[in-house]
């Protein structure tokens, strides 16, 4: 008889193999925003671990050329502007061309970073081809319309948000909070990736005495930041109700409002002890 033989086989973890991850989104810098930025940290973050990203988003000037790097490669689509959001763009459906891409180099995963006509046309080629999609809900569109007073679309706003989100196998929310609200909204298989805080570019070594003084804000002085559009949508009122009370406390406390938006004539003019930095990059 033959003598049975023992053969053990060690594959490595499945999460340390390198991944092709197809990116899709309709912002990413040089856009400002608290979803270029964040995703592009996601971005970074998969490369130095290894994974390989292809980033597909809408052409940001008719000039623009795609970007390249080590396990980096930009694929840039037709867009447009967005109403309201000048500075930013959404990408023209565009299904055909991404099952042409994907057929020709197929990623392992596609990751939908927003919702619009790019991000549908993504998760139907990413079906078409059966490829692992995950998407990313950071951006209450369907709360913004009490705003703008186009209440009457919140339902048909979160029905397609709903259906867009179960059409994946995971969606990433950044807090339990968000992730309870649309839990009992019918949305499926949310998993919670908190932001994170960058310990290397929020230090006290970066402390700027002369850009305190220039606030009028001593060694004795708290400074409140407050880094957003400054727009209805971003519930400023609460930031200074915030400030406020703080100030009851302690006086000497300044508020800073870091960036630009509709509502800054009207701050300006509420609120003339408040410190306007602009928009900053």
């Amino acid at each position: 008889m033959t003598p049975e033989l023992s053969l053990e086989i060690e594959y490595p973890p499945k999460e340390s193999l390198p991944l092709r991850v197809a990116v899709v989104t309709e912002t990413y810098p040089p856009d400002i925003n608290g979803v270029a930025l964040t995703l592009a940290k996601v971005v970074d973050g998969l490369r130095q671990r290894g994974h390989v990203i292809w980033l597909i988003r809408p052409r940001m000037q008719s000039s623009q050329t795609p970007d390249a790097g080590e396990r980096f490669e930009e694929h840039l689509l037709p867009g447009m502007p967005i109403p309201f959001y000048r500075h930013l763009r959404f990408g023209f459906p565009a299904k055909k061309a991404l099952i042409q891409l994907w057929s020709q180099n197929r990623p392992d995963v596609v990751h939908i970073a927003t919702e619009g006509p790019l991000g549908w046309s993504a998760l139907k080629a990413a079906d078409k081809l059966k490829i692992p999609v995950s998407t990313d809900f950071r951006t209450n569109f369907h709360a913004y319309t009490q705003h703008y007073r186009v209440g009457f679309l919140k339902g048909p706003i979160i029905k397609y948000l709903r259906k867009f989100h179960n059409a994946a196998g995971s969606t990433m929310v950044p807090t339990h909070a968000m992730q309870q609200e649309l839990h009992e909204s019918g949305f499926l298989r949310l998993h919670v990736v908190p932001r994170g805080v960058d310990t290397e570019l929020f230090h006290p070594e970066k402390r700027d005495p002369a850009l305190r003084q220039s606030w009028g804000a001593n060694e004795d002085c708290k400074v409140m930041v407050c880094v957003a559009r400054l727009a209805v949508e971003k519930n400023l009122e609460l930031v200074v109700r915030a400030w406020r009370a703080v100030c009851e406390h302690q006086a000497n406390t300044k508020l800073v409002l870091v960036g630009d938006g509709p509502l800054m004539p009207v701050l300006k003019k509420m609120h003339p002890d408040i410190i306007f930095a602009g928009f900053q990059r």
